[in-house]
């Protein structure tokens, strides 16, 4: 039956691209240059890394960084593989196991490989960044995360509390009060926390059950016990989100005010990470509702006073983060975004990714070849790259677009001896494309990333990856 109740008012309407701050969200534009592209942790990316690349090259490499007159300060990687639950959208290199047994072991050899590495550089090194990921670092009990720090702090010098940065990677469901107040004892300053989504029905899909109350006493300790950044962590296009739930999240982790909030874009590649098989891809929200919740997300953030740092991450004004990236020192490096970029990176443990100089290097990506190789008394690397000057040119221009979203040409040709319009004419031409379409601005000096263009850097960066354009099938998720 027809009601003659009065209407209710129609909605507003949405404008198509809405001014946020730091950013603009244009739909259309969006849905027109979504494609696959990497993140660009590095450049080349992993997946160019060589075989050829072994122990004698690494030790090379960092016999050269040695011997600078002033040898820049080391960030630590270490990875704990690790999880007791399987989260089905996960696509870390981890290993799920109740099996305590398997982490005394694993702790066993990451001793053994962090003596290795030592014997390598002067007495005293500095380390001015630290970082422990997983799988789930709290994994370790806390008397094997003392042993592993303490080690660390016996064979090389980090820098104080409050010059250095010394993060870890926490899952609300596995700690207490008493484990969060000692990882500050142990000289951790900042703390990722893993939420993903709150609703009830996601987590259920996703098999990850974390309610609010957990992860809001986990960050209240952590304010208390003085740790002095907080990120959480949050997925959109889980299976069973929806614009409305989404909307009711964000509400809830801007009620728990953190410094820093990573928003993922949730790339289903079952083939590729066989946890994603047990996700029903009916369940997923289609594009244009995938596309409807990252409007909300940004517009919701940015209003709330977060600022666009970059693919994917936002911080608060006063955080380190955005300070860097005001005072143009921000870096990309494996850990996502550092305000060290001076740093030389030694990543310990199955899979972990470092960067010694002009060069990356690669660990074995599974437990036994990771631990024959160590048995051997030998560095676990598997593969890695030195760096040509193209290359080095490239990931320059690369992390400039990603960390500063601007390029000084200037700055550029002094610093690699070339001449930029010379150099990237085929480049430019691209990007004179997207200038049209107003993701950019290019001047005789510079080129400047939009608001309208900071949410697809990815594509911009793409321009500039020589190894891309000879991609056949580019095995990366999609831009947004």
């Amino acid at each position: 039956m027809q009601s003659h109740a009065d209407p209710s008012p129609p909605p507003p309407e949405t404008p198509s691209a809405e001014t946020l701050q730091t950013v603009i969200f244009d739909g259309e534009l969006i849905r027109r240059l979504d494609r696959p592209g990497p993140r660009y942790t590095s450049y080349p990316t992993a997946n160019h890394f060589s075989g050829d690349f072994n122990e004698q090259a690494y030790q090379d490499c960092v016999v050269q960084e040695e011997e600078a007159p002033q040898p820049r300060d080391l960030s630590l990687y270490f990875h704990i593989p690790f999880c007791a639950h399987l989260c089905f959208y996960c696509a870390c290199n981890k290993i799920v196991t109740r099996n305590r047994d398997k982490a005394a072991k694993y702790l066993d050899y990451l001793l053994r490989e962090l003596d290795l590495q030592s014997l390598r550089f002067k007495a005293g090194r500095r380390v001015s960044q630290l970082h422990w990921g997983g799988g789930t670092p709290t994994y370790l009990d806390r008397e094997q995360m003392a042993v592993l720090m303490k080690a660390i702090r016996n064979r090389f010098s980090l820098a104080d509390d409050e010059q250095g940065e010394y993060s870890i990677e926490v899952d609300p469901r596995t700690v207490d009060r008493e484990t969060v107040e000692f990882l500050r004892s142990l000289g951790f300053n900042r703390v990722s926390i893993g939420v993903q989504d709150f609703d009830p029905q996601v987590q259920k899909k996703v098999h990850r059950i974390q309610s609010e109350e957990e992860t809001l006493r986990v960050v209240e300790t952590a304010r208390q016990s003085g740790f002095r950044s907080i990120n959480l962590d949050l997925i959109y296009g889980l299976p069973a989100q929806s614009v409305e739930s989404f909307e009711r999240t964000l509400d809830q982790i801007l009620a728990i005010d953190p410094d820093r909030i990573a928003l993922y874009n949730y790339a289903h590649l079952p083939n590729l990470f066989r946890p994603q098989q047990k996700i029903d891809a009916r369940d997923l929200p289609p594009p244009e509702t995938k596309l409807e919740i990252l409007r909300c997300a940004v517009v919701k953030l940015t209003r709330a006073g977060y600022h666009y740092i970059g693919m994917d991450h936002f911080a608060r004004a006063n955080d380190a983060l955005a300070v860097a990236q005001r005072e143009n020192r921000l870096h990309r490096n494996f850990q996502g975004y550092s305000t060290h970029p001076e740093c030389n990176l030694i990543g310990f443990g199955i899979s972990a990714i470092g960067m010694m100089g002009a060069s990356y290097s690669q660990n074995f990506r599974t437990l036994d070849p990771y631990y024959q190789r160590i048995d051997q008394n030998r560095l676990p690397i598997f593969r890695g790259i030195v760096l040509a000057p193209d290359d080095r040119l490239r990931r320059a221009l690369i992390h400039s677009l990603a960390c500063q979203f601007r390029i000084s040409i200037p700055e550029i040709e002094e610093c690699h001896g070339i001449r930029f319009k010379a150099y990237f004419q085929d480049e430019l031409r691209e990007l004179a494309e997207l200038e049209a379409l107003g993701l950019l601005s290019m001047e005789d000096r510079e080129i400047r990333v939009t608001p309208k263009g900071r949410l697809l850097v990815r594509n911009l960066c793409m321009i500039f990856d020589r190894y891309l354009k000879r991609e056949r099938i580019p095995q990366y998720s999609r831009v947004i």
